[in-house]
């Protein structure tokens, strides 16, 4: 995710505080419809994916999340309901509303359980897009498990199209935590390049590994999910309930000490961070140290907004009657 041409630092725009952001976003949602503790959460949940510099899956999302809610394809206020739940699994049912509630409170319950019981795993559904996969599986760092995240659309291939498209786009992250380095967080779709026959001869590898993980996310992430249940499809569903996800979480303790397992990541990232950098980088990093770093920089200079992403949200905050923080943060434009 974060490596994705989307992802890259803007060259040009504003430093936002995180917390002016988080209370744009909030009043956001809260005017289309959401209560104060949704609205708070998924503010909190998106503003933390834009200090990662995941910008794609952050506050740029407000806007289409907000108008859905307003043409009624998404609902507002939804009520979670467990469709069955056991002592380490969980069928959780997202009431046709955002994903990101279902999949923050399905895996808050799953942490509680793997912490018990050494695992847990949930699926949720009837839902909508979830946002970046990392949001959840790093939920389990700071409780020294280890959590996955997937999650899928529903998705008919097309009959006329390459089978390098039967997967769709689904996302993943698995994240394991370290000591004192960065913990290793994979945040990744299943797809690497786009497809033309002419890229397809020259790195058939390449397509083969992604059509495999894109299949792979579309059973785990949406046919276990149950997304494609009558009951979550119109006509007997109002919702664009379109979404499912697979969470799962593993208790490190329960496989080795964790002070051991965690001396023993930060020798190996630490070896890792010594070698050579990519092209085009300062330093070597493992996926999810690049974006430790920007998560600190963010929360201590701001946010980078550029101008689309900016004039995005002042663009539905103009049409909601909320007023933007924008303009007081022109000192600190950077760039071109």
């Amino acid at each position: 995710m974060a490596g994705s041409p989307t992802n890259v630092p803007p060259a040009s725009g504003i430093r936002v505080p995180p917390e002016e952001l988080r209370t744009l976003v909030a009043a956001l949602f809260e005017q289309a419809g959401t209560s104060r503790t949704d609205a708070e959460l998924i503010a909190h949940l998106l503003v933390l994916t834009d200090l990662r510099g995941v910008f794609s899956h952050g506050t740029q999302q407000t806007r289409g999340y907000v108008r859905m809610m307003l043409e009624g394809r998404v609902n507002p206020r939804p009520v979670l309901r467990p469709i069955s739940q056991t002592d380490t699994t969980q069928v959780l049912d997202g009431d046709g509303g955002m994903g990101h509630f279902p999949s923050y409170h399905g895996t808050q319950w799953a942490i509680a359980q793997a912490k018990e019981h050494g695992l847990a795993a949930l699926t949720t559904r009837n839902h909508f897009h979830f946002g970046a996969a990392s949001k959840y599986s790093r939920m389990a760092l700071d409780h020294d498990l280890i959590g996955l995240a997937i999650s899928s659309h529903r998705y008919l291939p097309d009959p006329n199209a390459p089978v390098l498209f039967a997967g769709g786009g689904s996302p993943m992250s698995i994240a394991i935590p370290a000591g004192t380095q960065p913990p290793l967080v994979l945040d990744m779709g299943a797809y690497f390049l786009p497809y033309t026959e002419e890229l397809f001869q020259q790195f058939p590898a390449t397509f083969f590994k992604g059509l495999g993980l894109a299949a792979l996310f579309q059973a785990l992430g949406g046919i276990l999910a149950g997304i494609y249940k009558p009951e979550v499809q119109a006509p007997l569903s109002k919702w664009e309930s379109n979404q499912g996800a697979f969470i799962v979480l593993f208790d490190v303790k329960r496989f080795m000490p964790v002070d051991e397992f965690k001396k023993e990541m930060d020798r190996y990232i630490g070896d890792a961070r010594r070698m050579k950098p990519l092209p085009g980088y300062e330093r070597a990093e493992l996926p999810g140290g690049l974006e430790q770093q920007r998560q600190q920089e963010y929360t201590r200079e701001g946010i980078p907004i550029n101008v689309e992403h900016q004039q995005s949200l002042e663009e539905i905050a103009a049409q909601m009657g909320v007023a933007t923080p924008f303009a007081r943060y022109a000192h600190t434009h950077f760039g071109a």
